[in-house]
């Protein structure tokens, strides 16, 4: 395992887990110390980045890569778990620094908060803060320094998206500032001017379909290039690149061959024939770097793909040679990057390893290093510190040829150290902006390692300074060896059992808390709630004692409302000692990232509402990921929740109504198969609920998963606070058992829905139209149609984004919907006779 950090101009990258590279490998990075050109990709969201243009660059033309996203992603929708908002932006964060790993470039981000699909760039400036991402995007330029930029769209309407838009019309201002010292006049001292010389947009198909190479005015890039070296195409890599973004479902197959790419002039310098056109690239760029091109271009040479090791004098005179030029972005860059060539060329092994994955301020751990130096190079341990850990040792040892330097330590963890959690998620943020109080973080992808070491080498008389994190490993019995990031958290975690908990009258409920121990420390403290004016809990405290790292001990409170209707929130508190601790903890973990920690506030929503519904048992049929589960649950149902194989006659008859989750039509590929038996359950008298789909990639043919036809779209309404006309209030979906009224449409959040049909046959009935601001009323977010003695019902009404969130309208319209074959009929008779 190779774990190295790179920290280049705030930009932090660490190279989780990759292996040791191959003398291909190492000789392409050879080659790219004599490139001095850098290009920065601008778009929107994970996944706009063109992965096959930054492959291409940075691999083939060699060229410093970075992609700048707006946002994190935090507001689409995720196809392979639950995780919506704030966890959904740092999945997608590393499903980014993912596919960097993969095409070679480096990642940034602003502080935008992805609030959903916007329809045009002033709601998106508005919602933001347009001069708070600005300063932003003019941070990042000012110190990645591109010599081009590249946008994914163009700074008008055909990009389609509100932030699409966006995002080119930052670019080009930002071009316009990044040297003018009156703009963003904080920055200057810091970091300093830069003028990018050239933007291009990367012209895409979709609004410019005519476009070819002969096209005036455009410059064109075979990005399909094959490199003998990698042993694939940019696009094959690209691909792999790509299909990181899997929380979209962006599985991409490669493709070899001519691949062209097309980029507009917009500012600055007109290339003819390639970007970097009238941009030195070579070592003449730097005062005094003349020299350092004949000395790599001679290690290039002498390259020995049997012994990289031969190459490391010649690297140490490169390294010298860059040492003693001004400071500056390109001796910072190319010193990163000789340094990081010696080490590959020793192929040396650099570990420092816990024994424990979680540790709380104060608290010991032990560390055990493996330093290999797997060349016949006389390379010698010096030093080794750790500001975290206040660690700072004299060595002297020689690393001899494959015979591994093995130790351990154990030291204690700096009792002010900071807590794990992403930087951009530890304060409250607007809907528009995350809160981030340290400048320095601004653009970074994630947090630097919590714990470093700073090895110290002596190598035929030069010094050589690594710098490693501190991480845990272990060996699963299928996967193989495995490893996470060390991570401090509090000594203990406070988890509700429901962050969202509905009262259906003044009875109580009970609450229970999970209180787990991170720490090797006894915790023996009080737990207590901070409940809004008018609601108890009982007992008011409680006591809990826990002796152990990863003991828990549940803890339950039963919880008395006030008698009016309102939301409000709980906070859970434990005080240990003179301590406050009210964190709890949420862990997202799938294979192509490494484990994730957030620990947000200990807190839950109080719903009081008096919620009626109808029927007892409801199957639920799993789409691509929602948390509707627990909203049935809270509204007091029983849940089934079906594989594929249970969805038949026989246990459908059982249930009063069945959901299925969103996407189900795009990601259950039995669902054709099932399709069948849920309509015939709702002929024979049963509630099918549709959740809302896109019209691409469905599972089953458009004319089989409704009983009458239905076209779906890609309409949708993004303002949560659009007025709902109700067109039919005596419908039973929006009368029994909840009477339901504008008011219920109050306190939504991030949109009204999406993906609605805009065709539909006359025996569905629409119940609701809306629009946003200077649109035409839409009236296909809820249809209703009786087939045969039950309902079927189609909604691309946002219950996902709605009931986890709290909604008491949201809840109360779902409530009907589930209730309809059970409450309505006496309704249904009456609407039929007139009255």
């Amino acid at each position: 395992m190779r774990i190295v950090i790179l920290l280049v101009l705030g930009a932090c990258v660490m190279s989780y887990g990759q292996d040791q590279p191959n003398a291909a490998e190492i000789k392409l990075r050879l080659k790219k110390l004599n490139f001095l050109g850098t290009v920065l990709y601008v778009a929107a969201h994970p996944d706009d980045e063109n992965t096959r243009a930054i492959a291409y660059l940075s691999n083939e033309r060699l060229a410093t890569t970075g992609y700048l996203s707006m946002t994190r992603g935090d507001g689409g929708q995720n196809l392979i778990g639950p995780e919506i908002r704030d966890q959904l932006g740092l999945i997608r964060t590393q499903e980014l620094l993912a596919a960097r790993r993969i095409d070679g470039g480096y990642q940034f981000f602003t502080r935008a908060n992805d609030f959903g699909y916007s329809k045009n760039d002033e709601e998106a400036f508005r919602i933001w803060n347009k001069q708070e991402v600005l300063s932003d995007v003019v941070r990042v330029i000012r110190k990645f320094q591109p010599d081009v930029i590249l946008t994914r769209f163009p700074s008008d309407a055909r990009a389609g998206h509100g932030h699409h838009t966006a995002s080119g019309v930052l670019a080009e201002e930002a071009f316009d500032l990044t040297n003018d010292p009156n703009a963003f006049p904080d920055q200057v001292s810091e970091i300093g001017l830069w003028q990018t010389k050239s933007i291009y947009t990367n012209t895409g198909r979709w609004w410019n379909r005519d476009i070819n190479e002969n096209t005036p005015g455009i410059v064109t890039m075979d990005i399909g290039t094959y490199n003998p070296l990698l042993g694939k195409s940019y696009s094959e890599i690209a691909a792999v690149s790509r299909t990181q973004h899997k929380s979209q479902g962006f599985g991409s197959s490669g493709s070899r061959g001519e691949a062209l790419e097309f980029f507009e002039y917009v500012k600055g310098y007109h290339a003819k024939n390639d970007i970097f056109e009238n941009i030195n690239t070579t070592w003449t760029r730097v005062e005094g770097g003349a020299a350092v091109e004949p000395l790599v271009k001679a290690a290039i040479n002498a390259f020995n793909e049997e012994d990289p090791s031969a190459s490391v004098p010649a690297l140490l005179q490169v390294r010298n040679k860059i040492m003693s030029l001004k400071d500056g972005i390109w001796k910072t860059r190319k010193l990163v990057e000789v340094n990081q060539l010696i080490e590959d060329c020793l192929g040396l092994y650099l570990s420092s390893v816990a024994n424990t994955f979680y540790l709380a301020p104060g608290e010991k751990v032990s560390t055990a290093f493996e330093l290999v130096n797997r060349s016949t190079l006389p390379l010698k341990l010096k030093a080794i510190a750790s500001p975290q850990l206040s660690f700072d040792s004299s060595f002297n040892a020689t690393l001899i040829n494959n015979k591994p330097l093995e130790f351990k330590i154990n030291k204690t963890l700096d009792a002010k150290a900071s807590y794990s959690d992403p930087y951009w998620l530890k304060e409250s943020h607007s809907l528009g902006l995350f809160t981030v109080n340290d400048k320095n973080m601004i653009g970074k992808p994630e947090n630097d390692p919590a714990v470093t070491f700073e090895m110290k080498f002596e190598l035929n008389g030069e010094t050589l300074r690594y710098t490693i994190p501190l991480i845990y490993k272990w060996t699963d019995p299928v996967k193989g060896e495995l490893w996470r990031p060390l991570e401090v958290v509090p000594p203990i975690a406070l988890n509700l059992s429901e962050s969202v908990v509905v009262f259906n009258d003044a009875k109580g409920k009970s609450i229970s808390i999970l209180a787990k121990s991170n720490s090797d420390n006894k915790i023996n403290g009080n737990i207590s709630l901070e409940l809004p004016k008018g609601w108890r809990a009982e007992p008011a405290v409680q006591q809990v004692e826990l002796s152990n790292r990863g003991q828990e001990r549940t803890i339950s409170f039963m919880i008395y409302p006030s008698d009016e209707e309102t939301t409000s929130l709980m906070k859970v508190k434990a005080k240990i000692g003179d301590k406050v601790f009210d964190k709890s903890m949420q862990i997202i973990q799938y294979d192509h990232f490494p484990i994730q920690t957030l620990l947000p506030p200990a807190e839950a929503k109080l719903v009081r509402i008096n919620l009626k519904k109808n029927g007892a048992l409801v199957g639920y049929v799993q789409g691509a990921g929602d948390e509707i589960p627990a909203a049935l649950r809270n509204m007091g149902y029983e849940v089934w929740e079906m594989k594929n194989d249970e969805v038949n006659t026989e246990n459908l008859s059982k249930l009063d109504a069945v959901v299925l989750g969103i996407r189900a039509l795009n990601t259950n590929e039995r669902i054709q198969f099932f399709m069948p038996d849920l309509l015939a359950y709702v002929k024979k008298g049963g509630t099918l609920i549709v959740q809302y789909n896109t019209s691409g990639r469905l599972e089953i043919d458009q004319d089989k998963f409704s009983p009458y036809p239905i076209s779906l779209s890609r309409d949708r309404v993004t303002d949560e606070n659009s007025v709902v006309k109700i067109l039919k209030p005596n419908h039973p979906a929006l009368s029994v058992p909840n009477k339901i009224s504008g008011k219920d449409f109050e306190g939504w959040v991030q949109e009204r829905g999406l993906y609605f049909p805009d065709k539909w046959d006359a025996q569905f009935e629409a119940l609701l139209a809306t629009n946003d601001p200077g649109e035409d009323p839409v009236e296909g977010a809820l249809l209703v149609s009786k087939y045969g003695e039950g309902y079927y019902v189609y909604t691309g009404l946002s219950f996902f984004r709605e009931l986890p969130e709290g909604v008491p309208g949201a809840y109360k319209l779902f409530a009907n919907l589930v209730s309809l074959s059970k409450s309505s009929k006496p309704v249904s008779q009456k609407i039929k006779s007139g009255k």
